[in-house]
């Protein structure tokens, strides 16, 4: 509380969507360039039971340096996800060669949150450029003042 929150969900394994959107969340922090100080990026993995305290870090590495990766206990991560709406599920494929061989079906939207914790808007990553991002993200902290 206190800071603007932007919260994307996912997963250190994706093949696709989560990278994807970890790196349009970069370019619009980069974007903002100073102001993107009252704002922190939060992903939320949906797979605590791969994404440890050390995965995540790792992988945050790969991206912008103000990024927090969250994990925590299924029962935590499952409120997470139940609290911002967002599906999941584990899909294994036919060829899978173990059990930590799948994939993680999830929502793919990114959320701002106010300094209260309150909704304020969501953006999708396919529909949203870094450009509408920050322009977007911007029109929030200006009005907020400070």
């Amino acid at each position: 509380r206190g800071d603007f929150m932007l919260v994307a969900f996912g997963y250190t394994n994706c093949p696709d969507i989560c990278p994807t959107t970890l790196q349009l969340m970069t370019s619009a922090l980069e974007l903002l360039g100073p102001e993107a100080e009252r704002l922190q990026p939060l992903f939320i993995t949906v797979d605590p039971a791969r994404d440890t305290v050390d995965a995540l870090a790792a992988y945050m590495r790969h991206f912008h340096p103000r990024l927090l990766g969250l994990t925590g206990s299924e029962a935590e991560v499952r409120a997470a996800a139940k609290a911002y709406k967002v599906h999941r599920r584990k899909v294994i494929l036919p060829e899978a060669s173990g059990p930590d061989d799948y994939l993680v079906d999830h929502g793919s939207n990114l959320y701002l949150m106010g300094p209260d914790g309150g909704f304020l808007t969501l953006f999708h990553f396919r529909a949203t450029s870094a450009e509408d991002m920050a322009a977007i993200v911007r029109k929030y902290l200006t009005e907020a003042g400070g």
